[in-house]
């Protein structure tokens, strides 16, 4: 048994250290946290001094009777947990779940897993800092008071099955105004002048008017002055320039970089970086430093003058300007520098290519320019035109990287001819073109991080499962607008002659930006409404702060909490009481066949038209809203429209053909048959011959085109693109496939793979009880009986379960029938009030 136990959180990083380490240690992982606040409780002492209940769950039990019992073998324990505060709460879950001594106790961090910092993390072993461990604890606990005492606020006065969280709340509140004030946007028009000229060396080049004219008659008005005028260089500066690098990557810059240049989601982005830091190829990636260390910055510079030469190398230091900066790492860098690229899989190498570039470019000299500005004067003696364009004359960093920007609108400059002052010019056109102001961008995921961070609003560790919450709980969505089209005219002058000319543009398309839905916008001006100092960006910062200020030593962890709760539960007890229920609900008019109030709303199942209301004598009528409708633009018009449906279209082939809303969209009926609509089709203009061609369309889709095993082969597309459906099975057809032309031989193949691949991913089949274990995706497995699947966590081994020990997990987990109970509002319990706190040693 080897004498010293090293704990990490994941087992690919503890397959890493393992190579570095000798056989007198053992490095075993402990799946992230051990420990946390129960699921189905408060778990706060609330009444006392805020103290937290913390238990193992079910899914770890067995990883920490195995720890427990390493840990006893073992003369000394590692506890080897991330750089940070949620490391520093592991190690010290770890320490107390595992009954650890002092004396045989050691913690050690790093920043990187390369050998050399692991052996010099062992020499250097410290204590379990407790400041980080209560700061963390701050964090937990006041996360979990707002989140238990806000979502049965929500349950009760706007819809079952909503939450509500701290950060979560705040960064839906960030979509929802910006969604407001594009909806209120109004655009203007004015007119943007651009021109096409010849140099005497019979070169051309581009010049634009530096302010935009702003009616379509002063456009027509400075063409018409321009008819037969002549133009020359009036003015002619150049002046050097330089452009210095980006520091390198903080948690922050990464997200949004891999954004622009790689089109990473932010979890993908955490995700991949990880796994290079659990491969020992990158440093930590959960850090808000720009810092780089003197051996880091020694190893660049010896990479960059290996690669590029002297004069390309700088040594830089960078100074953060994040709000409420804390952690004391380095910035993302590679661990070795003469690795430009890395053989590995395609996003993670990609990524780690971004961060090698953006590290080393940092280290190197700025790029020396030359700005070229052109004012060319008219004869009619309009306003000048100019030309902007600028030379490379040193390359510097730009020879690695450069980096991308978020704003849509900005221009890039060119090249310029060379021109000289007094030269004549040859006016080849003239363009005045009608533009329109833009509403404000849809925040990215990428753009929604960077104005958390400006903000002071979560941390390097929250911004990625921030964003993914809002989205998992539908508040928020990725967008899919196609955009309008609109008209606008351009004049332009050319030979003598002004002409005009209508053009049409695609405008509002934002595929990809993350969009408010119904429910998003209504939890928000709920709690905004009643909880506007939780939801308020300064009071969110401050928290952030007083977290920093405890991981200090600055302040004690419980003092603020209950200078929290003293306010924060009163505030909940008198919204519970008095808030009016109907949230969110527009009066839109009045029904003309019975006189009731038409109204949209929250409904249980989603956004709703209503006539009439629950205190009417009569039951209100309902309809649900289409898919691209939501409660905060649907016209009367088009609500009423809604009752009229589902409207019968008349029958084909003996059977009745209808057309209606549903949940995903508009679609015909036809028999047993549901045929959906073309995106965009209003279903009130569907007659019956439209709905017999998508009748006939879906009959054809739908005929076998084999037969196999006397079993018919249909086709198709899906939302995970085109597939073959044989036996209640779909197979994918991938792009090795040519799925317009199928052969039979590629429709037996594809057939013949799937079956083999469904008879491998089966670990153990019950035949006689109706049970089988199968394989899943990311080294995990599941249970699946009947109906009901149970998914395994990835520490336990699936090939090794019995059936007894199969058929207790699913008499635990397998969900329970229950008679349907009024839900009540969660009771308060007082934990237990033994090793919860970190004390100081």
């Amino acid at each position: 048994m080897a004498k010293n136990l090293v704990i990490v959180e994941s087992p690919a990083k503890a397959k890493t250290i393992e190579k570095f380490l000798g056989k007198d240690f053992k490095v075993e992982s402990s799946f992230g946290h051990i420990a946390d606040l129960p699921s189905k409780e408060l778990g706060v002492d609330v009444d006392g001094d805020f103290k937290p209940k913390y238990t193992v769950s079910d899914d770890k039990k067995k990883v920490v009777r195995n720890l427990k019992s390493l840990a006893k073998k073992a003369e000394m324990v590692w506890l080897a947990s991330d750089e940070d505060r949620e490391g520093e709460a592991i190690a010290w879950h770890l320490e107390q779940e595992l009954g650890l001594k002092p004396a045989n106790t050691k913690r050690i961090v790093f920043h990187e897993i390369t050998k050399n910092a692991i052996l010099k993390a062992i020499e250097n072993p410290r204590d379990i800092d407790y400041d980080l461990v209560n700061a963390q604890q701050a964090r937990r606990v006041l996360d979990r008071l707002v989140g238990y005492e806000l979502s049965p606020v929500l349950w009760r006065k706007v819809k079952g099955g909503l939450s509500a969280g701290r950060v979560q709340s705040v960064s839906v509140r960030l979509i929802v105004e910006r969604e407001r004030e594009i909806l209120d946007f109004t655009p203007e028009a004015s007119y943007r002048v651009d021109a096409e000229f010849t140099n005497e060396e019979g070169q051309s080049f581009r010049a634009k008017l530096p302010k935009n004219i702003q009616t379509k008659e002063q456009a027509q008005e400075f063409l018409k002055k321009n008819l037969s005028a002549t133009f020359k260089v009036d003015a002619l500066t150049k002046k050097p320039a330089k452009k210095s690098p980006a520091p390198p990557f903080t948690t922050s810059t990464l997200q949004q970089e891999a954004s622009r240049k790689l089109y990473f989601s932010v979890s993908k982005t955490m995700t991949m970086a990880q796994r290079l830091y659990e491969a020992g190829l990158i440093t930590y990636m959960r850090t808000d430093s720009v810092n780089l260390s003197k051996d880091a910055k020694e190893a660049a510079k010896a990479e960059i003058i290996s690669a590029y030469g002297d004069s390309y190398s700088k040594e830089r230091n960078y100074k953060g300007k994040s709000k409420g900066a804390q952690e004391a790492h380095e910035a993302i860098r590679p661990t070795d520098f003469a690795k430009h690229r890395v053989n590995i899989d395609r996003d993670q190498a990609r990524l780690y290519e971004l961060i090698w570039k953006r590290a080393i470019a940092s280290q190197m000299s700025e790029a020396q320019l030359e700005r070229t500005n052109v004012q060319i004067a008219s004869s009619a003696g309009t306003d000048n035109l100019t030309a902007n364009g600028e030379v490379l004359k040193f390359e510097g960093f730009l020879k690695v990287y450069l980096e991308g920007h978020d704003d849509e609108d900005e221009e890039e400059t060119g090249l310029l001819p060379a021109l000289r002052k007094g030269e004549t010019l040859l006016n080849n056109y003239i363009t005045a073109t009608e533009r329109f102001t833009r509403p404000p961008y849809r925040y990215t995921e990428a753009s929604l991080v960077k104005k958390l961070e400006e903000l002071g609003i979560g941390r390097p560790s929250t911004y990625a499962p921030t964003i993914t919450t809002i989205q998992n709980r539908k508040y928020v969505e990725k967008g899919s607008v196609d955009g309008t089209e609109r008209k606008y005219a351009q004049l332009t002058l050319e030979n003598d002659k002004v002409s005009e000319k209508q053009l049409t543009e695609t405008v509002g398309s934002d595929k990809g930006k993350l969009v408010p839905t119904d429910v998003g916008m209504v939890v928000n001006d709920f709690l905004v409404q009643h909880f506007k100092n939780i939801l308020d960006y300064n009071f969110t910062a401050k928290v952030e702060q007083d977290f920093d200020d405890i991981a200090e030593g600055k302040q004690e962890w419980t003092e603020m909490m209950k200078d929290f709760y003293k306010d924060f539960h009163p505030q909940v007890k008198h919204v519970e009481e008095h808030a009016d229920r109907e949230v969110g609900e527009r009066v839109l008019g009045t029904d003309p066949a019975t006189g009731k109030p038409v109204s949209v709303r929250l409904g249980k199942f989603g956004p709703m038209v209503q006539i009439g209301s629950v205190e009417d004598d009569e039951k209100p009528q309902f309809a649900s809203l289409g898919p691209d409708q939501n409660l905060s633009n649907i016209t009367y018009e088009q609500a009423m429209d809604l009752f009229k449906l589902p409207k019968d279209l008349g029958k084909y082939e003996d059977m009745d053909v209808a057309v209606n809303n549903g949940r995903y969209g508009p679609y015909v009926k036809f028999g047993e048959t549901f045929v959906s609509l073309p995106k965009g089709r209003d279903p009130m203009d569907v007659d019956l011959e439209e709905a017999i061609e998508y009748i006939k369309e879906k009959q054809k889709a739908d005929a076998p085109i084999y037969m196999y095993e006397d079993l018919p082969v249909q086709k198709g597309t899906g939302r995970f693109g085109p597939f073959i459906k044989w036996n209640g099975m779909f197979i994918n057809v991938n792009k090795k496939y040519d799925f317009d032309n199928l052969s039979d031989e590629d429709i037996v193949e594809l057939i013949e793979v799937k079956k083999q691949k469904e008879i491998d991913k089966v670990i153990h089949n019950f035949e006689e009880e109706g049970i089988r274990v199968e394989k899943a995706r990311w080294g995990r497995s599941n249970i699946i009986k009947g109906k009901t699947k149970i998914e395994l966590p990835k520490t336990v081994d699936a090939a090794a379960l019995t059936l007894e020990e199969v058929q207790d997990i699913i008499a635990k987990k397998a969900p329970k029938k229950k008679a349907v109970k009024k839900k009540a509002a969660p009771k308060k319990k007082t934990a237990p009030k033994k090793k919860t706190t970190a004390k100081k040693k």
